[in-house]
């Protein structure tokens, strides 16, 4: 599919979000899907860090205290803040090449159903930090870009989707109680107990991980497949403008 702009198909109402076109998403959705797999891999070595900490504070709520578990204590502590600066490290580098992929399939999704989209286009990035609408933006544009890039006269589940912003909002809340109290534990059982709120969030934080691979790479492929095909039901002739782009 070129990346050369190609104009939405005729009609007598102008698009409700403004001029569209098609560019292949192909490799941002693999580099979004890399991204996220490196936060898998990090999301594990730090629920392999958070089992070390939750261990040995345990150890220390039952009374046992000596010099070796004291510096079992210090290590496992420090192993899990270098895993923590990079988690948020590989979390950034994601968020971003995800926000320009999921900005670049919305515009795609307008090509294919142009009056198919409840929000404008800013919200693929303002939908995500915006208290409160980021619990439903997100998804909301998610299936509405979703459904206008299903093969034409098809029914796709939105059971992946709505699986992975299940995980992904168990996450947000879990992380961030569980993170504060990390922060603000000043007894072992306040620790012990902060710590499984974070492992518990790693958990969900790896499974919405693995979801969101899939939902790149199945949105993603979709698209090029429709796109392909040209944006128009199958049995309709294919727009001079869409055939000459292919």
């Amino acid at each position: 599919m070129s990346s050369t702009p190609m104009p939405v198909p005729g009609g007598t109402m102008a698009p409700p979000h403004g001029d569209a076109w098609l560019r292949s998403p192909v490799g941002l959705g693999r580099a979004v899907a890399v991204l996220l797999g490196v936060v898998v891999v990090v999301g594990l070595f730090s629920i392999w860090a958070g089992v070390k900490v939750y261990d040995v504070t345990g150890t220390i709520v039952t009374g046992e205290v000596g010099e070796a578990v004291q510096r079992d204590a210090v290590h496992a502590d420090s192993v899990m803040a270098e895993v923590g600066v990079v988690q948020v490290a590989s979390l950034v580098a994601t968020v971003v090449v995800y926000l320009v992929w999921f900005h670049r399939v919305r515009i795609n999704a307008e090509v294919f159903d142009p009056f198919g989209h409840e929000m404008g286009r800013a919200w693929t990035g303002w939908g995500w930090f915006v208290p409160v609408v980021n619990l439903w933006f997100p998804r909301r544009i998610m299936l509405n870009t979703w459904d206008a890039s299903r093969p034409a006269g098809t029914r796709t589940s939105h059971g992946l989707v709505n699986a992975w912003w299940v995980m992904w909002t168990i996450t947000l809340f879990v992380g961030r109680a569980g993170f504060e109290s990390y922060r603000k534990a000043e007894t072992a059982t306040e620790l012990y107990v902060a710590v499984g709120d974070v492992l518990f969030a790693d958990v969900t934080g790896v499974v919405a991980a693995v979801l969101a691979i899939l939902v790149v790479l199945r949105l993603t492929r979709m698209q090029n497949e429709k796109a392909l095909r040209g944006p128009v039901p199958p049995g309709e002739p294919v727009p001079a403008a869409v055939r000459d782009h292919r």
